[in-house]
């Protein structure tokens, strides 16, 4: 049985900052591309960043490049995503997704494993 569960989120205001974790049970993350996505009401669930096996290949949109940063704690088997500078229309629920898969694909279709989502609210 394969459960990925995001943790982190919250209530933030502009300017402020949150780390986002995802960890797994079942699957081995370490072993995984892993992606981040969100879906806000309303809009098309999107993709926000993702990592390699190998740390080697990664993807931010180029809207995000500069505040957010993924990054893998290998001896924990977790992978981060950290936020800064943080905007009220970063408000949406993130979502932790997993794959077998030789590089980073930002189409949450390619992702066979996903987390329930943790919300991130940005407001003041």
């Amino acid at each position: 049985q394969v459960q990925v569960v995001e943790s982190g989120g919250g209530l933030v205001q502009p300017g402020g900052s949150l780390r986002l974790s995802c960890a797994a049970s079942g699957i081995t993350l370490n072993d995984h591309v892993v992606g981040w996505f969100r879906q806000a009401p309303g809009k098309e669930r999107e993709g926000v960043s993702c990592i390699s096996r190998s740390d080697s290949d990664s993807y931010y949109p180029s809207s995000l490049k500069g505040r957010f940063t993924i990054s893998r704690d290998h001896g924990k088997n977790l992978v981060y995503l950290e936020m800064n500078s943080l905007k009220p229309e970063d408000t949406a629920v993130y979502y932790c997704g997993a794959v077998i898969a030789s590089m980073c694909v930002d189409y949450p279709e390619f992702f066979d494993y996903w987390g329930q989502g943790t919300q991130v609210t940005v407001s003041s």
